[in-house]
């Protein structure tokens, strides 16, 4: 669905946090709000000025994407601006990245990194992302680009999920401290628009590296991964459907209810199916895969977690062309079964259809507890979409 154009409004802060001022609102080539990088380039183009972006504000529209957007921006120094009478106030819930000053300390840290491997940057490093689940920034060094990724601690994990899964398909670490990680080059393009073959590779790269992982959950809890198996995530999706309740009509909260009810008797059902919890990716698509016809890279494992592994395959099957589904799945099913011979992943897919979409609105419902008011905006209307998904998919099981 196209989106509507994006009008950018920039109140701007010098690194020490001092207000600057505002800019009138310019025209940005991309509506999508988290984009920061087109943002850069159009203040530059409008105002003559560089700007790094810190975080939204404001938006005149009630959920993403398009329309007029107010974001705080750093500038090194003062520049000509309108005098802007609002107020900054804290949050104990701000990123770092997202405050004045940010933005360099992770970039000194890359910096740290990149020298401990002997690289120099050759150009100016560029922002790509800031929003409340991610900074990005593309490095230019001596041949390749290098990218810098700074999440909330909610994401954390992501640096030390990558180390334990290196050579496994997976991004190249270069480094990795808390909630940074800086990741080396990975060739080829992004697979957004993939073709059957290519699709069919993804499946079988994933389900390679999630039956290594079976019998080795311990692993995977050290190094702090979420728990989405059976009672954990009974009792998330029991939470998120209370606080939704006045958000749904009577007959999606009642489907809810006996759906939360009916947890314990379908997980031990999804049991029988004989394929045990592993690792998974949290947000499987074809856009968090990069590569070429030789090699595959599975990105962003922010959103990876402890559970069953056919968890991840109602996303990855909602972003592909109808046609290919019944060859995808019929792929997802022959690979699980020479993985374990006697399993049932047809019936256990059926019986996740509905956990996987309630799995949405727990997680949306953990972004909102933990990002600030003004960046909610992004997130507010989605644990109830999942949840009226869940809805109909279990009128259809019916």
């Amino acid at each position: 669905m196209d989106q509507p154009q994006r009008i950018a409004k920039l109140v701007l802060v010098t690194p020490d946090g001092a207000v600057v001022g505002s800019l009138p609102g310019f025209p940005v080539a991309l509506p999508w709000w988290q984009d920061a990088e087109s943002v850069v380039q159009a203040a530059r183009e409008h105002h003559g000025i560089d700007v790094t972006v810190l975080r939204l504000l404001a938006a005149d529209r009630d959920k993403p994407h398009g329309g007029e957007v107010t974001y705080l921006a750093e500038v090194r120094r003062p520049v000509p601006a309108e005098t802007w009478n609002g107020r900054l106030e804290a949050h104990p819930l701000r990123q770092p990245y997202a405050e004045p000053g940010g933005p360099a300390a992770d970039l000194d840290w890359a910096g740290s990194m990149l020298a401990k491997h002997g690289i120099a940057a050759v150009g100016p490093p560029a922002q790509v992302r800031s929003w409340n689940l991610s900074s990005v920034w593309r490095i230019p060094v001596h041949g390749q680009t290098v990218w810098l990724k700074v999440v909330p601690p909610f994401f954390a994990h992501e640096g030390r999920a990558l180390a334990a899964l290196a050579d496994q398909g997976v991004p190249r670490l270069l480094g990795h401290d808390g909630s940074r990680v800086l990741l080396a080059e990975i060739p080829g393009e992004d697979m957004y628009e993939a073709a059957l073959p290519q699709l069919l590779d993804m499946v079988t790269l994933l389900v390679t590296l999630q039956a290594s992982w079976i019998g080795r959950v311990e692993g995977l809890q050290a190094i702090g991964l979420p728990d989405w198996r059976g009672p954990a995530l009974a009792v998330a999706v029991f939470d998120v459907v209370e606080r939704t309740r006045g958000e749904l009509s009577g007959d999606a909260a009642a489907a809810l209810d006996r759906f939360v009810g009916n947890l314990p008797n379908r997980f031990a059902e999804i049991a029988a199916c004989a394929i045990p919890d592993t690792l998974v990716h949290g947000d499987f698509h074809p856009g968090n895969v990069r590569g070429n016809a030789a090699s595959l890279t599975l990105l962003d494992w922010g959103d990876c977690g402890i559970g069953h592994p056919l968890l991840d395959q109602p996303a990855f099957l909602s972003r592909v062309a109808a046609e290919y589904d019944a060859a995808i799945r019929a792929r997802w099913n022959r690979e699980w079964r020479a993985a374990l011979p006697g399993c049932d992943p047809v019936r256990a897919s059926l019986l996740l259809a509905p956990v996987a979409a309630a799995r949405q609105a727990v997680l949306y419902r953990h972004f909102l507890d933990n990002i600030e008011p003004s960046e909610q905006v992004y997130h507010r209307s989605d644990p109830v979409h999942w949840l009226r998904r869940t809805a109909t998919l279990l009128q259809r099981e019916r």
